[in-house]
């Protein structure tokens, strides 16, 4: 089977959207959680990974990409 090859952060914009729908669909599952199943679900590289980190991790659990607050 092969992979398509996708362009440039096309990877990081697919993590983070769905980081956002699952935080919306379980608001109870921990943040630290969801980001390391993204960052291994869409393969991330580790610049693109810490950036999930730097940019996702510091938000409170309750308002990280959920719209709320």
């Amino acid at each position: 089977m092969s992979q398509a090859v996708l362009p440039a952060g096309e990877s990081l914009r697919r993590a983070v959207l769905w980081i956002s729908d699952r935080r919306r669909d379980s608001p109870q599952e921990k943040l630290a959680k969801v980001i390391d199943e993204a960052c291994l679900r869409f393969d991330l590289s580790p610049l693109e990974s810490d950036w999930l980190w730097r940019n996702l991790a510091s938000l409170p659990d309750d308002r990280a990409l959920t719209g709320q607050g």
